[in-house]
């Protein structure tokens, strides 16, 4: 006799989990094996990851998804070995090779190229990427061997600054805006070199002020015994902790979750003069995120109860 499995039923799981995402996983079979281990009903990552790539990748459970976009929009760190003299069609290791050529770079030729990709440079996408066009993502037309126009985008390079050079290996880390593409970034410095280049290895190692530090693995998740695993998670305010706080009284707890705007100052309750702030209860707990100006809290994205 068929016994019928039973669905397991998801439970309210709330935190951050620094993930070390391992090469050959894209980051949504990532975010959906991680959330299948911590059986929790909502979660989302915070910027995609390429397959070939490994590192830190947040990914935000419950009511810290409410706040993953801040994150979606930070500065991200990487470091990364640039394969000089082949170009590959992809930009990176799991693509056909399109050309070679000899290498004869020095460093003097290498930090003069390097300087002019620091600051805000022109961008075009590569075809192998998830951006759509018509509804389909770009690398759909690319396995088909179409190749479409794409208009370049400006992108900021905070800073870039060489590792080593071992010929043909040039290692670099990378700090970018949002939207920088790392594989173009070596193409584009290979290309200005006279020899073309492709990625041989990504790892992305900081998210905003996050960083590998406390980051987990998929298998020590998976070797944990199920109820120790939301040990693992960091509380949802490690997102919000360049943000100063806030404390509120019991009082002004309660107006607060409601939506209104409170005049922090007739209460005495120290605040900075303007800017995004964290807002604690009187309970101490995480109540969610406000806009003070000229004393006045504006509440901004709130929390639901966690408990």
């Amino acid at each position: 006799m068929n016994i019928p499995r039973v669905k397991k039923i998801r439970v309210p799981v709330h935190g951050v989990l620094l993930l070390d995402k391992p090469v050959g996983w894209s980051s949504n079979d990532a975010l959906i094996k991680a959330k299948r281990l911590l059986n929790a009903m909502k979660a989302g990552h915070t910027g995609t990851l390429d397959p070939f790539a490994t590192g830190l990748l947040p990914l935000c459970f419950g009511e810290a998804t409410k706040f993953s976009q801040d994150l979606l929009e930070a500065d991200k760190t990487y470091t990364t070995v640039v394969h000089l003299g082949i170009t590959t069609d992809t930009g990176d290791t799991e693509g056909r090779v399109v050309s070679t050529q000899p290498v004869h770079c020095t460093l003097e030729q290498i930090h003069t190229v390097l300087a002019q990709f620091r600051g805000e440079i022109q961008q075009i996408p590569p075809m192998y990427s998830a951006l759509k066009r018509d509804g389909k993502p770009l690398y759909e037309y690319a396995r088909q061997g179409i190749t479409l126009a794409r208009e370049a985008r400006l992108v900021r390079i905070v800073s870039l600054e060489l590792l080593d050079y071992q010929a043909p290996y040039l290692t670099l880390e990378v700090r970018c805006s949002k939207g920088t593409y790392i594989r173009v970034l070596g193409q584009d410095i290979g290309a200005a070199l006279g020899c073309g280049a492709h990625l041989n290895a990504l790892r992305r190692t900081g998210v905003a002020h996050l960083d590998l530090q406390h980051t987990c693995t998929l298998e020590t998740l998976e070797t944990l015994p199920e109820a120790e695993r939301a040990s693992l998670l960091a509380p949802v305010d490690s997102l919000l902790s360049t943000f100063p706080p806030v404390q509120l009284t019991q009082e002004l707890t309660q107006r607060f979750l409601q939506g209104q705007r409170l005049p922090l100052y007739k209460f005495g309750i120290s605040a900075p003069a303007a800017g995004r702030v964290r807002v604690y209860g009187a309970d101490h707990n995480l109540l969610g995120t406000g806009q003070v100006q000229d004393g006045l809290l504006a509440p901004e994205r709130v929390m639901a109860s966690t408990r």
